[in-house]
């Protein structure tokens, strides 16, 4: 049964496994650095405050941690993520239209590699982030972590590239077969709409570095 102890007990796990404090992994996550603070887990009147469904998606997300490894976690029986090694590229090199097939994938080898804490993906590359322009959800020197082949859905946070060579880290909201929705990932502004003729590939996040 999760209770409440359990429920902020996995979360204080999950920051420190990833070397974060709550209020990082909160920031690193794209919410408020107060979202997991002490002084939110109960209200003026001693009640019980729960973490929304959303918040813990977006931890998850942003560690790489998926919800078997938070609720093992919550008991002290932790999962260890094995360990794999993914090609990684600068964002000059992935805004050359010879390094990738159409569909986002890579086209050559003999790229340098990353270790990262997460199950194997083919097709799966990392991205080193190189400035703070999507700051404060990934920032410089960050390693994001991209799967080609990974269902996009809702809510998910992606990278596309457009015909102008622009590379561009987003949260999805909506596709159709004419155009897609996104939002930005680090605002409050409001959506945009691309149209699918302007993008030459886009790939969800499947792991981000801490």
């Amino acid at each position: 049964m999760l209770t409440h102890e359990i429920i902020w007990r996995g979360i204080d796990a999950l920051a420190d496994k990833y070397n974060m404090t709550p209020s990082g992994m909160a920031r690193k996550a794209g919410l408020d650095p107060t979202t997991f603070n002490k002084s939110k887990r109960v209200s003026a009147d001693g009640r019980a405050r729960w973490p929304n469904t959303e918040s813990l998606s977006r931890i998850l997300e942003a560690t790489g941690a998926d919800f078997a490894d938070f609720v093992a976690l919550t008991d002290g029986h932790e999962t260890v993520p094995p360990v794999c090694q993914v090609p990684i590229l600068s964002f000059g090199q992935a805004r050359d239209c010879g390094n990738f097939d159409g569909h986002g994938r890579l086209n050559n080898g003999g790229w340098d590699s990353v270790p990262v804490n997460m199950l194997q993906q083919q097709n799966a590359f990392a991205l080193a982030i190189d400035n703070n322009v999507m700051a404060p959800v990934y920032r410089a020197g960050d390693i994001i972590v991209l799967s080609p082949d990974a269902r996009i859905n809702r809510g998910d946070r992606v990278v596309m590239k457009t015909g102008t060579g622009e590379i561009m880290a987003k949260q999805m909201l909506r596709v159709s077969t004419r155009q897609v929705e996104v939002l930005p990932i680090n605002t409050s502004m409001s959506s945009d709409i691309i149209f699918v003729r302007d993008i030459q590939w886009m790939t969800r996040i499947v792991w981000a570095s801490q």
